[in-house]
């Protein structure tokens, strides 16, 4: 019977109804707009560091990341092929891509930078590293003798496709080693500090200037992100002397900073939205409610108690809060599919060199949190706004005019 007289009392009332409806409306439609925005702009950080630089985790000796050896060399994956075979027959492992790091001197014959170099199977991580953004040439594949370099790094040595360039390196015994590339591309992962350095060559290549066949690190490519602790576990069982760190934990400056930082900013915005929702709410309906204050004398005097006051403006609320919320969803999710289905163009973010488009991706929980946070804050609006009327004296309710 009060949910009929809650709905009555919002019919008696379209102007004010509609202003609350607006009011919940805008609010839950930009808590979910915002939250599918951060969704967008954390997937898109993710994919690069999976996608441009580690893969969804990687293999390292014990404790090998955590020290500072004189001889790194000598803590690097032994029987890198057996390891490798063995990783690959787990279930979920889709690719596994040994490398190795080091350092070494870049010359074309006038000029010569020093640089970061990176051991790759060419051929496999050409398929998964898509995000390298190759500007020039192509990437490094199939080429023997072929070498990728990072933006900043071409440009200290004014090379372009095609252009020889010499790399200098010791060997694990000290010697010095050298190798005659050619340049096959110039990319760019949108990170400075990696373009400025880093360089790409074949692992076999990298190896033969090394002297050793041993590989640093395996980066692994999963069929899903859920399959990492399974696959972690599995690796650390099968091999004791070896430890899976997931991309989180090796990108933590870039990737796992940055979703913090957005996590706790979509916190303080959501509370802020919230609260002028409230506000708007308790502006109208307490208006609304003033005006009312005969009819709650009437209902008073008719028997009814202060707590089925309550009720019935309870019910109005729960009635604004999910017509409202629901309007919010659905004209936020028309406002996506349709005005916004080609992503937004974001400037660079802070440390990084290029541009990208996020996509807004709306999550179905936060469809349903955010209509409870609306339904909830109509609610409380509402019960607030009428809790002092539903208080008065029935005879000086009935006086008010």
């Amino acid at each position: 019977m009060l949910i009929l007289v809650a709905l009555r009392n919002l019919m008696r009332h379209p102007r004010r109804t509609f202003a609350v409806l607006l009011t919940v409306a805008i609010g839950v439609g930009s808590i979910f707009l915002f939250d599918g925005f951060n969704t967008g702009i954390m997937n898109q950080y993710r994919a690069n560091a999976i996608h441009a630089r580690f893969g969804h985790g990687q293999i390292n000796t014990v404790g090998y990341r955590e020290k500072v050896y004189e001889k790194p060399w000598e803590h690097w994956i032994k029987d890198a092929r057996k390891v490798a075979q063995d990783v690959s027959g787990l279930e979920g492992v889709q690719q596994v891509f040994p490398r190795v790091e080091f350092f070494a001197l870049l010359t074309n014959g006038r000029v010569t930078v020093s640089g970061r170099g990176q051991g790759i199977d060419g051929p496999e991580e050409a398929k998964f590293f898509y995000t390298l953004n190759v500007e020039q040439g192509e990437t490094l594949s199939d080429q023997k003798d072929g070498i990728l370099l990072g933006r900043g790094l071409a440009r200290a040595l004014d090379v372009k496709p095609g252009d020889r360039v010499t790399v200098l390196g010791n060997t694990i015994e000290g010697t010095i080693n050298g190798l005659d590339l050619v340049v096959t591309g110039v990319f760019h992962t949108g990170s400075r500090e990696m373009d400025d350095v880093m360089f790409r060559i074949q692992l076999d290549q990298a190896q033969q200037l090394l002297d050793t066949d041993r590989v640093e690190s395996m980066a692994l490519g999963l069929a899903s992100l859920e399959d990492w602790d399974r696959v972690a576990t599995a690796v650390t069982r099968a091999h004791p002397e070896l430890e899976a760190v997931p991309f989180a934990v090796l990108d933590k400056v870039y990737y796992q900073h940055s979703v913090d930082w957005l996590k706790q900013q979509f916190a303080v915005i959501q509370l802020i939205i919230l609260t002028i929702v409230l506000l708007g709410i308790l502006n109208t309906v307490a208006t609304a409610i003033l005006d009312r204050k005969q009819e709650i004398g009437n209902l008073r005097a008719n028997g009814e108690s202060f707590w089925d006051v309550m009720k019935m403006l309870a019910w109005e609320g729960l009635a604004l809060g999910a017509l409202g919320s629901l309007l919010g969803l659905l004209l936020t999710m028309l406002l996506v599919f349709v005005g916004l289905r080609n992503g937004i163009l974001m400037p660079p973010a802070p440390g990084l060199t290029r541009q990208f488009e996020v996509f807004i991706e709306l999550q179905a929980p936060m469809a349903g949190i955010t209509f409870l946070m609306g339904l909830a804050t109509a609610a409380t609006g509402t019960m607030l706004a009428g809790w002092r009327v539903a208080r008065m004296r029935i005879g000086q309710a009935l006086r008010s005019v």
